[in-house]
């Protein structure tokens, strides 16, 4: 049974998913760094909120650890470089604070244009200051959005309702895509110059650490309110107090801080500035919509499923032509590790087709997954599956050829020496079919024990086997006779209810006509 340990409060329903998929789940908040790495001993998946620290030391001791699960969006407090290299999987949950985190900057872009937190301090120790916390209108103002991403995409749509005018910056966003929510996309200097009010929606990385600097606030209007209910240091906090006091600019919200929990800053007490502790995901729907989305990411990751917001897997965010062949490209790469040999050295995994014009980097992790799953102990995921590949010494070939594929939309193709195997999905239903086997062409959905038989191409072979078979109590559910491509021999595909004993392969192996018998097993 899978362990998974949780270091932080984590909604009732997501602990009940993970518990329903059969997994062990121990929930230990509060402990130390030492204490945590003690407990990690024998977990297959930890999840944490933003308190805890994800380090290499902390991986380190987790040797059975598959997977990080991050209930919430940003990975601050995970070393995900560490992650990667010691083959463990990071995931969070980029959808489920979205909703409150725009929210919430709507909130704060409410309370810094209107003064609210400052004049409800003062009414309730009992000054009545109408003129001194008079604020502006939001309607016809220009609101700049930093980072056009889930959750500044929602804040934009929210803040065209109060008739804003909005500017964004983002480089990964097309001007016909931000053209089609009405906004204009400009450069980042362009946007601190002209907007009324600035809200930072970016990730925290070395390159925006400290993006909103005093260099850009002088840049601004004098008018300028700066909200952030991104990440801490974004923003410089030194130079945003010193930027609203001296009134370079008029005001900001913050929600982060460049150290939480902060509670002694230069910003707290200026009069233009408004502060709340991290708050942004703090509602109850998203507290419950981020344990329950982390669940499900680390349910399949346990699974060995495609984990959809596995942040350190290349092409993670797979297209819906590509889905579908995840799946068959693992089932085929498990069955070709029979066939392949102990000798391998090189294995090519080739899409070709309508699959073979994309990102196909995910099928080949999952091929390979497959593949060396079934040659190694410890279960190989998306992200250790390079790893085991270069310890065994094996090198993988992604080869993509586009436009038509012969009889087949798409195919599945994988290489290793002397050996190949292919597989496409077929008909409404998508079933999977193994079309060639080391180039002789076939028809017969995979199955968890196969036989290749290698013949002579002549009369009686077929009846040979079959009756050798029959003879030991070999059930056959399925069976496909192919062809080579140049003339000579035949091939025979043989799906057996059960796995066939070695005394009988042999015994096949010595048939008259038969030139090599390999067993699949996937």
């Amino acid at each position: 049974m899978p362990r998974i340990l949780v270091s932080e409060e984590l909604a009732e329903s997501g602990l009940a998913k993970m518990r329903a998929a059969g997994h062990e789940v121990v929930v230990r908040v509060g402990l130390s760094p030492e204490e945590l790495r003690r407990e990690i001993k024998g977990a297959h998946a930890l999840v944490v909120r933003s308190a805890t620290n994800v380090d290499d030391a902390l991986l380190a001791a987790g040797t059975d650890l598959l997977v990080v699960g991050r209930a919430g969006v940003g990975l601050d407090n995970v070393d995900i470089e560490a992650a990667t290299r010691r083959g463990v999987m990071v995931a969070n949950a980029p959808e489920s604070n979205i909703v409150s985190a725009a929210e919430h900057t709507m909130a704060m872009l409410l309370a810094v244009a209107r003064n609210v937190p400052q004049a409800h301090a003062a009414l309730v120790q009992g000054r009545w200051e109408r003129s001194k916390w008079e604020g502006v209108e939001l309607f016809d103002k220009v609101l700049g959005v930093a980072g056009l991403g889930r959750i500044g995409k929602l804040v934009a749509q929210r803040a065209a309702g109060f008739g804003m005018r909005i500017l964004a910056y983002d480089p990964f966003v097309s001007e016909e895509r931000a053209r089609a929510m009405n906004i204009e996309l400009v450069d980042l200097d362009t946007l601190i110059e002209q907007s009324d009010f600035l809200t930072v929606h970016l990730p925290k990385t070395k390159e925006t650490i400290g993006l909103i600097d005093a260099a850009a606030m002088k840049r601004a209007k004098n008018s300028l309110r700066i909200i952030n209910v991104a990440r801490g240091g974004i923003v410089d906090e030194a130079d945003l107090a010193d930027a609203v006091k001296n009134g370079v600019i008029a005001g900001a919200a913050l929600d982060v801080f460049s150290k939480e929990p902060m509670t002694d800053s230069p910003l707290f007490g200026i009069d233009g500035i408004v502060v709340t502790p991290h708050l942004g995901a703090s509602t109850t729907e998203a507290q419950d919509r981020a344990g329950d989305h982390i669940a499900d990411q680390i349910n399949l990751a346990l699974a060995g499923d495609f984990v959809p917001y596995a942040v350190n897997i290349s092409a993670a965010d797979a297209n819906e032509t590509m889905k579908p062949y995840l799946p068959l490209a693992e089932r085929l790469g498990a069955l070709f590790a029979s066939a392949a040999g102990a000798d391998t050295t090189e294995l090519e995994v080739i899409a070709s087709g309508e699959i073979g014009a994309y990102d196909t980097s995910l099928l080949t992790l999952s091929a390979m997954k497959g593949f060396f799953g079934g040659r190694v102990d410890e279960q190989v995921t998306y992200v250790n599956a390079p790893q085991v590949a270069a310890r065994l010494g094996i090198e993988v070939k992604e080869t993509k050829v586009g436009g038509g594929s012969g009889d087949y939309v798409n195919l599945v193709t994988l290489r290793a020496g002397t050996h190949s195997i292919a597989a496409t999905l077929v008909g409404q239903r998508r079933q999977a079919r193994i079309v060639l086997v080391d180039d002789h062409i076939t028809d017969v959905p995979p199955s968890e024990h196969m036989l290749v038989v290698r013949n002579d191409d002549r009369p009686g072979v077929i009846g040979v086997v079959g009756t050798l078979l029959g003879n030991r109590d070999v059930n056959i559910a399925d069976m496909d006779v192919g062809r080579a491509l140049t003339p000579g021999t035949a091939l025979m595909v043989i799906a057996p209810t059960a796995e066939v004993s070695e005394a009988v392969l042999d015994e096949l192996r010595a048939a008259p006509g038969i030139i090599e018998v390999i067993a699949l097993r996937g």
